[in-house]
């Protein structure tokens, strides 16, 4: 896939950007906010909130958090494109939205290359794959789930945050494996998605392993794998789908930081060094690593190639899925 003239551009503002020292604080930042597009209690919007604490009185004298869910994150990027370029609106999002949507969607409203300028990588995760109540105790592992399912067609479902998310290909990804047909039900984030795992309202839940960790100890949700290359260090004694036989399944994605697409250079760099500051606080790192989330900051122009990465690694994929936003 060839880079276009409009991506070479972009990567280079990035690149700028991260180069410029940090620009005078005299025009100081009133109130800004942090635009995150999940429902609150889970991971994107603990990382946004441990961030927007930290940036309080240096990047901003006050920072908050705008939770704006729905449309499978579309609405809070969309709030981000419309927001003035003045560092006062910021985005937390994750890379689903940027890098697999215009594979899924015949038309976003919004260009992941034009109406966002990239500031920093936020955290690194994998995925999670849980089953609930609804599926007995004894099924352990996802092979065994995908047996169940098969003599259980109508209870073959799962959940994910969102519809066209890297958990949702996740999840099809698993049933294809073992030749299931899972039924997808998308949410407004893993939360919600959980608590319906919990209730018994659906069999299992494709989500960030952060996820489920609160809900462990209970037993009543049950982590079967994980989706990265090796054991996830946050729950080392699940082993990965590859462990269990699924080959080729290793999958992980970032959250990421983010303002309008027209932001200054100046501006960009001022937000990537306090974003940048705000991860290295070690209250922060330990807080997200309770959630499962790894922390790892970068340049805009780190994230800019991370993203086109992606999304040129997703299109295939999605391609073989054969999954649209209609579908």
């Amino acid at each position: 896939m060839k880079t276009s003239r409009r991506e070479l551009l972009h990567i280079a503002l990035a690149a700028a950007a991260g180069s410029l020292p940090l620009i005078s604080r005299a025009q100081a930042i009133e109130t800004a906010k942090i635009l995150s597009g999940f429902a609150a209690g889970g991971t994107l919007d603990t990382l946004a909130r441990r961030v927007a604490t930290q940036l309080n009185g240096s990047y901003a004298k006050a920072t908050v958090v705008d939770t704006r869910t729905g449309a499978g994150g579309q609405i809070a990027i969309s709030a981000l494109k419309a927001s003035a370029p003045d560092g006062a609106t910021l985005l937390a999002t994750p890379m689903s939205m940027l890098g697999i949507y215009p594979h899924t969607y015949k038309k976003l409203p919004y260009d992941p290359m034009l109406d966002l300028t990239p500031v920093s990588l936020g955290v690194v995760f994998d995925m999670g794959f849980a089953v609930g109540p609804q599926v007995p105790v004894s099924v352990k592992t996802v092979p065994e789930f995908l047996e169940w399912c098969k003599a259980h067609p109508s209870n073959a479902n799962f959940g994910s945050p969102a519809p066209g998310s890297v958990p949702h290909f996740v999840g099809e990804l698993i049933g294809r494996a073992g030749k299931v047909n899972m039924q997808h039900v998308g949410f407004r984030g893993s939360q919600p998605a959980i608590l319906d795992l919990l209730g018994g309202q659906i069999a299992a839940v494709s989500a960030p392993v952060g996820e489920f960790l609160p809900h462990l100890s209970g037993g009543k949700v049950r982590l079967l794998a994980t989706s990265g290359a090796s054991r996830n260090k946050f729950v080392p004694g699940t082993s990965t789908l590859v462990e269990q036989g699924l080959k080729d399944l290793v999958f992980g994605e970032w959250f990421g930081f983010y303002l309008p697409g027209k932001a200054s250079v100046d501006m960009v760099s001022r937000a990537n060094a306090a974003i940048r500051t705000a991860l290295a606080n070690k209250e922060v790192v330990e807080g997200l690593a309770v959630m499962g989330l790894e922390v790892r900051s970068s340049s805009p122009a780190e994230l800019a190639a991370m993203l086109k990465a992606d999304t040129e690694k997703w299109g295939p994929i999605v391609k073989a899925i054969g999954f649209t936003a209609e579908s």
